[in-house]
């Protein structure tokens, strides 16, 4: 998954891998391993890679051991994880404890409403994995039309749907080539 999205950024970025290696100091035929999913960089070399294509170090961290699956690559999921932008927080109140069961989360969100009881329980926190492809079922934080939607994500042969574990929302179908974002990847602190 990480040389699949350095390779996406690289090419929407104009740059060959020619002069990703002049940027990084790292050879070409290792950037052609790492774009292939067939070597992974050290961590070194993936803050170079970064620095190099101007995006956030973290980012690219995040999908360091993600595997690119089936459904991954038929709904060219790729395409919707936001690589050049952060999730702005316009206020915060506290830090709260992060449980073991949710060691990759960055942000603990506050839920303010039933849309996904009983997974989420409204003014319980959920926990964001940031920039996380999800799978079959996984919930997580997206962005559609403006709007930031806690959903559980469904993959259908034919289209991709937003649903809400609480029945009296409705779904949102999207298809793989509406404009949203996968922002992260949600879970539960609730053992």
């Amino acid at each position: 998954m990480l040389g699949s999205m350095i390779a996406k950024i690289r090419k929407e970025q104009h740059m060959t891998k020619v002069e990703l290696a002049k940027r990084t100091g790292i050879n070409i035929g290792h950037i052609t391993h790492i774009e292939k999913g067939e070597r992974h960089p050290s961590h070194k070399a993936l803050m170079s890679i970064a620095k190099a294509l101007d995006v956030p170090y973290q980012t690219l961290t995040h999908l360091y051991d993600e595997r690119i699956t089936e459904d991954t690559i038929r709904c060219n999921m790729i395409h919707h994880l936001s690589y050049h932008k952060v999730l702005a927080i316009d206020s915060y109140s506290q830090f709260i404890d992060c449980p073991s069961s949710c060691s990759n989360a960055s942000v603990a969100l506050k839920i303010q409403d039933d849309v996904m009881e009983p997974f989420l329980k409204k003014d319980s926190y959920a926990f964001l994995e940031l920039n996380v492809p999800l799978n079959h079922k996984d919930v997580g934080l997206f962005q559609y039309q403006g709007n930031f939607y806690v959903r559980r994500f469904i993959i259908r042969k034919d289209k991709l749907v937003l649903r809400a574990d609480n029945k009296a929302y409705p779904d949102i179908d999207l298809s793989e080539d509406d404009d949203f974002i996968m922002i992260g990847r949600i879970q539960s602190g609730e053992k």
